[in-house]
């Protein structure tokens, strides 16, 4: 009889960022810890978002026994409706992890066998013990994973920083992982995010004096940005608006969306009577007013985006408000930021963010310091680091050198599709699986295609394309000319009444956008796009390729 062996799988989630997913495979067992998505680069035009290819889990289906999650962000469980559109597993999470997972599932229809966990909790799945242990991170109810095999023990931190000081009093658990570091651990896999960032990043408590004193300094509306996700954040601004006598107004889907989550679950304290419905936001007093919003990273159409511009029927900047950005700048994202962030300073508003602002933003991920104790409190026998792109791991790999005289005999840095075999004979570098990147567009659980230039041509055979073409006025953002539109492979010329129909459509997108909005050609084609999208869709059951064409004169 052939022995048995433990196989690691990166699906996702390593030498790039997001798609976090790694199979462990023990014989004819696999389990599956997290299942993320990442949004796509700008080239990738059409596409929505991009998941790991499952086809490897598709492939052993009967083998797979289960999907456990770490923490609830969109790059550890976003690609979880197209994972289980190939296959159906039991799902295990923190309460919060799985309410933002069932938020996922509602949007595409899809029923999951969903099991809640809490840490120090410990299920059996197959071959493999998974105990919980919790860890601090930007988002509640976070988990690193324990999960003891026939080979040895594997721990999986997730995603963390060590807060001994947290909002929800509740610590980072060193003592867990210590207590694993005295049985014996075969592999730690550990987040390398903050790699490169000396010391040790500053617990979430250190954000309130600063947020507190921008917001007791101003005599206007307070607007404040943050990821949805970060819920110790948002209890801390609620916390503030009522510590100051201000009401709180929340803007945009996610951020309500959380909100209520959190709130349900009982992980978000909100005071009695601090909330403003939206349309209350402008009536009430602005010197008493706090606003949450959605759109941190300037997005285009999110909430903060279009109050930038006048374009948010809720809210309108005005000379004096005070506008916070608690976050930090996701790299490839400083141009729409500042963009945004120029907007808002032509309406007189007064913008603090993070990366020019001392003390209100720290991160959710540990720094080097952190990263060091995790290894030496589990002195491992073999380690790989995890999320980041390639110069981070292999930075990590460089950090983790110096425990070879505390039992570490060799460090991996693998990449997506690299496997690590274990067996007698130790640990080492295996075969490759077939792995790679989905492209999904609207959403959608059909995959948009392995190979962008064959997407491309397919989508313009099958629905041709349409080009809206306006001139506006740079400086007065003023429409010059004529409208125009322009269709090839989509309807036939003649067809006056679905061509006027989208004349009219583009009349309206550009008679309803502000100045300030038709001024930013960014924000202009994301309107114009989704307007002529949702359209055309309708009156031809067609999806032609949009691309508006802005020419600034």
């Amino acid at each position: 009889m052939s022995e048995r062996k433990l196989q690691v799988i990166p699906l996702g989630g390593l030498g790039e960022f997001g798609m976090n997913s790694m199979a462990i495979r023990y014989g004819d067992d696999i389990i599956v810890v997290d299942a993320g998505m990442m949004f796509p680069d700008a080239e990738l035009l059409g596409v929505d978002i991009v998941t790991p290819d499952f086809s490897y889990l598709k492939e052993n289906k009967k083998h797979v026994r289960g999907l456990v999650l770490t923490h609830g962000h969109e790059d550890h469980i976003g690609g979880i409706p197209f994972l289980l559109s190939e296959l159906n597993v039991p799902i295990y999470g923190t309460n919060l992890t799985l309410a933002f997972v069932e938020r996922r599932l509602e949007e595409h229809k899809i029923d999951a066998d969903l099991h809640t966990v809490a840490a120090g909790d410990k299920i059996k799945l197959g071959p493999f013990e998974i105990e919980f242990i919790h860890v601090t991170h930007s988002v509640s109810a976070c988990c690193a994973l324990a999960i003891a095999t026939p080979a040895g023990i594997i721990i999986h931190t997730g995603d963390f920083k060590i807060d001994l000081s947290p909002l929800d009093n509740k610590p980072f658990d060193l003592h867990k992982f210590a207590e694993y570091g005295k049985r014996g651990v075969l592999l730690l896999m550990s987040d390398s995010t903050n790699v490169d960032r000396p010391g040790f990043t500053p617990s979430e408590r250190t954000v309130r004096p600063g947020l507190e004193e921008l917001v007791r300094n101003s005599d206007r509306r307070v607007v404040v940005s943050c990821f949805s996700s970060s819920t110790h954040r948002l209890q801390m601004v609620l916390d503030i608006a009522a510590a100051t006598g201000r009401k709180v107004g929340l803007l945009g889907r996610s951020m309500l969306s959380t909100t209520e989550i959190a709130h349900s679950l009982g992980l978000l304290r909100i005071p009695d009577s601090i909330l403003l419905r939206p349309q209350d936001i402008m009536l009430n007093q602005p010197e008493k007013t706090l606003v949450l919003v959605s759109g941190t990273q300037g997005e285009p159409m999110s909430a903060l985006s279009r109050a930038s511009c006048d374009g948010h029927k809720s809210i309108k900047i005005e000379k004096g408000d005070t506008v916070i950005l608690s976050s930090r700048i996701i790299p490839g994202n400083e141009k729409p930021i500042m963009r945004v962030i120029n907007h808002l300073a032509r309406r007189g508003a007064n913008v603090y963010f993070g990366s020019r602002t001392p003390h209100i933003h720290v991160s959710g991920h540990g720094a080097s310091e952190e990263l060091k104790v995790i290894l030496n409190l589990v002195r491992p026998k073999y380690f790989v680091p995890l999320h980041g792109e390639y110069w981070q791991l292999r930075k990590h790999i460089e950090l983790a050198s110096g425990l070879k005289d505390q039992g570490l005999e060799q460090s991996f840095l693998l990449e997506t599709g690299e496997t690590l075999v274990f067996d007698s004979k130790g640990g080492r570098k295996g075969d490759r699986v077939n792995v790679g990147r989905v492209c999904i567009d609207s959403g959608s659980l059909d995959d948009v295609v392995e190979d962008l230039v064959i997407r491309d041509r397919r989508h313009l055979a099958e629905d041709g394309f349409v080009l809206p073409i306006i001139a506006i006025d740079k400086l007065t953002g003023k429409l010059e000319g004529r409208a125009e539109i322009i269709s090839r492979g989509f309807i036939a010329e003649d067809n006056k009444e679905v061509i006027t129909g989208a004349r009219k459509v583009l009349a309206r997108t550009l008679e309803t956008s502000s100045a300030e909005e038709r001024s930013d050609v960014g924000v202009m084609q994301e309107k114009i796009r989704a307007d002529l999208k949702r359209y055309l869709a309708k009156e031809t059951q067609r999806r032609p390729l949009i691309m508006p064409v802005i020419l600034e004169v």
